[in-house]
């Protein structure tokens, strides 16, 4: 255990969350559900948000040999980088996972070339050391619509590209909330403003696909959900003002890439700089409490990754016309 800080908090209907502690607190989240006794969790943060885990699991009186199912909502490593250490720890789980995201996570080798690729070598160690590879018997891939039950509550899987082509959506009907992962965007709770809560698309690479992504969210709401249960971060009720403005998220980052597109020298900072500066912006319109700079550090690498992943799409659409 690492300290004795508490990482959890309890929600509602046998939901907690706890934090990964993903370079910082606030930032992304673990869930877990427990049942009369089963436990399922819902995302893995890092190798290093295990003993966070743990922790929760001893302050609620549970173990990891309760833990059923280990559910990550995609394969990009804050969401899955510690599921192969966490199913060692956990005898009795399966894994549940996207069918295009199954083989990373039985042979991790292509997902952490990508990842380094993304973050550099020195970065990806510091922030998930070594991904360990999960045994493919223990293995679940859940196609759009598949169900599971965990002692009577049903758990049901709904298939969400644009975000990246191996995402599901968790839609739980006790709670009637959607453990949304990165589908239903980023919205951090310590950036408040006077208008409510503030939310944007995430378009990292190397999947993004705009009308993909328009598509799954309107394909989350006709469910009807009463609460998102967001990776970054935390529960936000997804009212038609927070999914317009979604939305509108992602129209403008669509139009700040294409008008980026024949930028010569550093595409990727031109267009970076242009959604830190949409994002402020819309921020302080909607009467942000916090300080610029302060907002700017909040987002800074969420609008690099996003920028990086819009230069992907871009060069992707270019070969494709």
């Amino acid at each position: 255990m690492k300290n004795t800080q508490k990482h959890s908090q309890y929600l509602d209907h046998g939901i907690f969350l706890i934090d990964a502690e993903y370079g910082d607190s606030g930032v992304a989240a673990i869930y877990l559900l427990e049942q009369d006794g089963e436990i399922a969790i819902i995302e893995t943060g890092t190798n290093l948000s295990i003993p966070y885990v743990e922790q929760a699991l001893l302050e609620t009186g549970l173990s990891f040999n309760q833990v059923r199912y280990i559910i990550p909502t995609h394969v990009h490593l804050d969401h899955a980088g510690g599921a192969g250490e966490l199913m060692q720890l956990c005898n009795n789980a399966k894994l549940i996972c996207h069918p295009f995201g199954a083989r990373h996570l039985i042979d991790p080798s292509k997902l952490e070339a990508g990842t380094i690729a993304v973050y550099g070598e020195d970065k990806f160690r510091q922030l998930y050391g070594t991904i360990r590879p999960i045994d493919a018997d223990r293995v679940i891939e859940a196609p759009d619509n598949f169900s599971i039950d965990l002692n009577g509550r049903n758990l049901r899987f709904i298939d969400t590209p644009g975000h990246a082509r191996h995402h599901f959506c968790v839609y739980d009907e006790l709670s009637q909330g959607i453990f949304a992962g990165d589908t239903f965007g980023v919205s951090y709770p310590q950036i408040t403003t006077k208008q409510g809560r503030f939310i944007f698309a995430t378009t990292t690479p190397v999947q993004f696909d705009p009308n993909a992504l328009l598509n799954s969210i309107s394909k989350l709401m006709s469910l009807s959900p009463q609460q998102m249960y967001l990776t970054h971060y935390g529960t936000i009720t997804p009212s038609p003002e927070i999914v317009e403005q979604l939305k509108q998220s992602i129209i403008v980052f669509k139009r700040i890439a294409l008008e980026a597109e024949h930028t010569n020298n550093n595409r990727t900072e031109a267009i970076q700089n242009n959604i830190q500066q949409f994002l402020l912006k819309k921020l302080f319109e909607m009467g942000c409490e916090q300080s610029a700079k302060f907002c700017s550090e909040q987002i800074k690498m969420d609008t690099l990754l996003n920028a990086q992943g819009l230069d992907v799409w871009l060069k992707r659409n270019k070969i494709n016309r």
